[in-house]
């Protein structure tokens, strides 16, 4: 019959627990380093463009978001078709074809609001009075109102009722500038 006794010193102990747990430390540092070196060849790349494929449609979520890439980049988006959803906005100093696809865009928690959209251009603008609900198909150019901003030549031009959700909100955590991290 055999009997051990076995002492365990709380100091040694503690010490092979400290070299075991830096070991695994130093080999995950070392394979993370690895992996970041080995694959130099991938790039990675931040874009605020928006694709050029289609028409690009704007929704009460990401209104805001296309309308302020688009003020800040315009040259990117010349010749780009938008369709949205708006309301009719005259002001004293536009031409008798100008108007903006007018949306709310909410600012404070008790609803107060600025008006925010695409200045557009079109020739039977008259028709329809202020307030009133259209969806628009437009073109961006390049024009000038206080300054460059993109015009959309309407192509297409539908009244339609006021839509449930009519209030837009700022940009969200989604709209990230690559201008501003340069």
């Amino acid at each position: 019959m055999f009997i051990f006794n076995v002492k365990f010193s709380g100091s040694k102990l503690f010490k092979a627990f400290f070299v075991l747990v830096s070991i695994i430390i130093l080999f995950l540092f070392s394979v993370g380093i690895y992996k970041i070196f080995n694959k130099s060849n991938i790039v990675f790349s931040v874009s605020d463009k928006i694709k050029k494929d289609n028409v690009i449609t704007m929704t009460s979520s990401n209104y805001t978001n296309i309308l302020k890439t688009v003020h800040d980049d315009i040259n990117s988006y010349v010749g780009m078709e938008i369709k949205c959803v708006g309301y009719v906005y005259k002001l004293v100093d536009f031409s008798d074809t100008q108007f903006v696809t007018a949306r709310d865009m909410v600012i404070s928690s008790d609803y107060q609001s600025v008006i925010v959209g695409f200045l557009c251009d079109y020739k039977d603008i008259s028709k329809f009075e202020d307030g009133t609900w259209v969806e628009i198909t437009g073109e961006i150019t390049k024009g000038e109102y206080h300054g460059d901003i993109p015009i959309l030549k309407i192509k297409e031009l539908n009244e339609i009722s006021k839509p449930t959700d009519e209030f837009v909100y700022p940009p969200d955590e989604s709209y990230l500038p690559t201008s501003s991290l340069l």
